[in-house]
């Protein structure tokens, strides 16, 4: 019976990582944008950016999330996406953010902000320009 329960609690200490909280959002990289009254700290987990590379987008009003709301949409060379509410990052909980977003094509991409809170509402933009994806051409990928 020792040998049993010792057996079980090996395979549970050796299965806790399994277990253990996500990483944290490494930011390599910070902007900050004016959005109306409020200053916000956009940081990314890769810099520079490229096109089809998976990322994580973190924003913060500031210094804390505390009576603001908003809404950000992403507008591509050639495409606008659909206005997203701000909602906490799920491994950076005290921010906003998106996690493990793929913009996917190169060019100068907009990051449309709007924003209430204490001071009102406020709206914003940060350019940032996206590379080519990294690795072989698509078509070679692809096959055509």
């Amino acid at each position: 019976m020792r040998a049993f329960i010792l057996a079980l609690t090996v395979m549970f200490l050796a299965a806790a990582p399994a277990y253990a909280a996500p990483p944290p959002v490494e930011v390599v990289h910070t902007e900050n944008v004016q959005v109306g009254p409020y200053s916000v700290k956009a940081s990314f987990s890769e810099w520079p950016l490229r096109a089809e590379r998976s990322l994580d987008f973190t924003f913060l009003p500031d210094g804390d999330l505390t009576g603001h709301e908003g809404t950000l949409r992403l507008v591509g060379p050639s495409e606008s996406g659909p206005e997203e509410r701000l909602a906490r990052h799920p491994r950076a909980r005290d921010e906003w953010g998106m996690d493990i977003r793929a913009l996917p094509e190169e060019g100068l991409w907009k990051l449309e902000f709007a924003l209430d809170g204490p001071k009102g509402p406020g709206t914003g933009v940060l350019a940032v320009p996206v590379g080519p994806r990294p690795g072989p051409p698509a078509g070679l990928v692809n096959g055509t």
